[in-house]
């Protein structure tokens, strides 16, 4: 008999030594792994980790100046399946073949790109293949139809059943589509280029943020993703466009191109006191006769900026003592010649204006009178006249973060680079021979409207981070005042004369009943360049700038309209009439009351109880409830009101299936409902309430049968 001691010794120490060696095992494959196979592991490591993913970080949004959105980077999606997943492998594919026909059909269904077969198809055959990225539909989706396809057949069973992958991507989009487009600015397709132009370019470093740096490894059969450098999102920027006023001036603008058939328009809004552009506007015309933003020309087009110039001149001459708004000037017949050039009034044909005074001269927009005033005063020493436009700082370039921007080009007549004719000083005082980009007008006649501060125009606000402003702007001040209070106030005398001066004013069409509108009309001949003025037929750039209201000056606004093919080419009737549009419409908005700020109706006191349409009861519960009104008289489910603006009396309305009800004092809903639930055919004229029916009430009401009400 064996000693059971001996055996239970025996079974441990099998035990021990198989654990012993176990170990040893373990400890040689550690062994064996750290050097014999160290190189084969480190290469096979490094083929499934990914590093340096460069992860891209939001961009900034772009708002309006009361904070609406102007431009955002919204998140789409390419969709794949990793149909190499566990859950789809195991028990011979059970759970893919499950669900197959149904994921197939929900994909048809919602994509329509493929049919059922088609969708059963692709994805089998990537199946059979053991694709880890398999792109099922190769277009991008939106966040909205992720999730719709989340709620899919195997989809809603997750990520790690169903295989289903996302690669988010983001697009640049403008809530406002075209408002400000070209102000506002595009990016690249490829969003790692950052901004193309306008301010997306100009502020493309804030708006982009530094990227971040992740890694991918391969786990479990699954990549999964390391983020070892967090992204730094883009901060936003809030511009000092108003949405409500950039679709006033858009809308008005755009109205005017299409009825003249213009083949370019600008319009700018300045508010005055702060130099914020409230709008900007830059259309071109296209081949089909729509219009586009397809560059910033408000900002970037040196051009002759024509009558809208004379009104420099005539400050300038003013305060240098040079001249009075009464000096009478003799025009003629229109027709005058400097050297071997003519120039001409717009009424020569007319016979001209003959002797008006310097006044007169500006709201007529006299040519002759202008120029004979300049070079009266300054054609013994042009370099004085420039030099005072030098003074007033028009010819200093601005710095608006807009790409593009052009400076102006005054040129000098000491300045042996360019040249100086006889005819220059004439011709530059009525606004040729000289460049001043649109946006530069607006600033100079804001000036005048700003108690001469010139300021420079300003279209970034603030930045801001998680909503918190990082940096405020502010207008830069150009010059403290372009000349002496009794200068500015004669000059906006004149150009009140323009708009209001029934025998002169070349802007009477920009009178406007609703707001006081002071300004100067423009119209200029378009120079081809080398080729001149009249190669290939006479165009013309007409404008207008002003400012109102008149006697508290809130806004500037510059209409640009170049080259119209239908009507005479007109400062007033064309750009003048923009601007009359966009002001009026502004100051509608404007000065619009509260119910808090309404001043107390004077009859107010007399009104107690509301005046009630007859009706359905329930309704009239609601309002008298809501209003905290009460009424007396016989309630029913129909009733008929009076009101004798003290109290309110409701009294019972006998409604039945058979005959036609009296539907006098009732609105269209109860009305025509009660006429249709009899089955009658209702044909309504007017608003309000009903005051007749062509069946009477009490009448049998046969169904088919044509009623008529008539409302007042």
């Amino acid at each position: 008999m064996s000693d059971p001691g001996k055996n239970i010794i025996s079974r441990f120490a099998a035990v021990y030594i198989f654990i012993i060696l176990l170990m040893l095992l373990v400890i040689y494959n550690i062994v064996v792994i750290q050097t014999v196979e160290r190189k084969g592991w480190l290469a096979l490591g490094t083929k499934n980790k990914k590093t340096d993913i460069i992860v891209l970080p939001n961009r900034g949004n772009i708002y309006s100046s009361d904070g609406r959105l102007m431009a955002s980077s919204i998140p789409t999606y390419y969709v794949f399946m990793d149909l190499r997943v566990p859950a789809l492998q195991e028990k011979d594919g059970k759970l893919f073949k499950e669900n197959i026909d149904s994921l197939s059909l929900c994909l048809a269904d919602y994509f329509k790109d493929k049919t059922q077969a088609e969708y059963k198809r692709d994805i089998k055959s990537a199946y059979r293949k053991g694709k880890g990225e398999y792109a099922f539909y190769k277009g991008k989706i939106s966040y909205a139809q992720l999730k719709d396809i989340k709620k899919f057949p195997l989809f809603k069973l997750g990520k790690n059943k169903s295989g289903l992958l996302t690669k988010e991507m983001f697009r640049r989009v403008k809530p406002f589509t075209t408002l400000a487009s070209r102000t506002i600015g595009d990016i690249y397709a490829d969003e790692t280029k950052g901004g193309k132009n306008g301010l997306e370019l100009s502020f493309d470093s804030i708006l982009r943020g530094s990227p971040g740096v992740s890694s991918r490894q391969k786990v479990a059969n699954r990549w999964e993703e390391i983020v070892q450098v967090p992204p730094v999102d883009g901060m936003d920027i809030t511009t000092t466009i108003d949405v409500d006023m950039q679709d006033i001036a858009e809308k008005a603008l755009i109205d005017k191109l299409k009825e003249i058939e213009a083949q370019t328009g600008y319009a700018i809004l300045m508010e005055v006191a702060t130099g914020e552009i409230k709008a900007i506007v830059n259309m071109q015309r296209n081949a089909d006769g729509s219009y586009t933003e397809n560059k910033n020309g408000a900002v970037s087009d040196k051009v002759e900026p024509g009558s809208t110039f004379k009104t420099v001149s005539l400050m300038a001459v003013l305060d240098d003592g040079k001249a009075k708004l009464s000096d009478v000037i003799a025009t003629g017949n229109g027709i005058y010649p400097y050297g071997r050039a003519i120039m001409k009034d717009h009424n020569a044909k007319k016979g001209g204006y003959h002797d008006i005074t310097l006044e007169q001269s500006l709201n007529a927009s006299s040519n002759i009178g202008i120029s004979r005033t300049i070079v009266n005063a300054y054609g013994n020493n042009p370099a004085a006249f420039v030099n005072k436009l030098y003074k007033m700082k028009l010819n200093e370039p601005f710095n608006l973060y807009i790409p593009g921007t052009a400076a102006p080009n005054i040129r000098h007549p000491n300045d042996q680079a360019s040249y100086w004719s006889q005819s220059t000083l004439p011709w530059m005082s009525i606004g040729y021979e000289v460049q001043i980009p649109p946006i530069y007008t607006v600033a100079f006649y804001n000036a005048i409207a700003n108690n001469g501060k010139y300021i420079e125009p300003l279209f970034v606000k603030s930045i801001s981070k998680n909503g918190q402003i990082i940096k405020q702007f502010t207008s830069r001040t150009i010059n403290e005042r372009i000349c002496k209070p009794s200068t500015l106030k004669d000059v906006r005398q004149a150009l009140l004369g323009v708009v209001e001066n029934p025998k002169y004013g070349t802007g009477k069409a920009v009178h406007s009943p609703y707001v006081r509108i002071a300004g100067k009309t423009g119209t200029a001949q378009i120079s081809k360049g080398s080729q001149g003025y009249k190669s290939g037929g006479t165009s013309h750039q007409v404008s207008f700038c002003g400012f109102f209201p008149f006697d508290k000056p809130k806004y500037t606004c510059l209409v640009v309209i170049r080259e119209p093919k239908i009507g005479y080419p007109s400062g007033g009737l064309m750009a003048g009439v923009v601007v009359k549009n966009i002001a009026e419409r502004i100051s509608a908005i404007d000065t619009v009351a509260t119910v808090q700020t309404m001043p107390v109706d004077s009859n107010y006191l007399d009104i107690k109880k509301p005046v009630l349409k007859s009706g359905k009861l329930d309704a009239l519960n609601t309002v008298m409830t809501s209003l905290n009104q009460k009424y007396t008289g016989r309630k029913s489910d129909w009733v008929r009101t009076t009101s004798d603006g003290k109290t309110v009396q409701v009294n019972e309305l006998s409604i039945n299936n058979n005959t036609v009800p009296d539907l006098t004092g009732m609105g269209a809903k109860d009305a025509v409902y009660l006429c249709e639930r009899l089955g009658l055919k209702v044909s309504v004229s007017g608003l309000g309430k009903v005051i007749s029916q062509s069946l009477a009430s009490g009448k049998t009401a046969y169904r088919g049968q044509s009623i008529t009400l008539t409302f007042k």
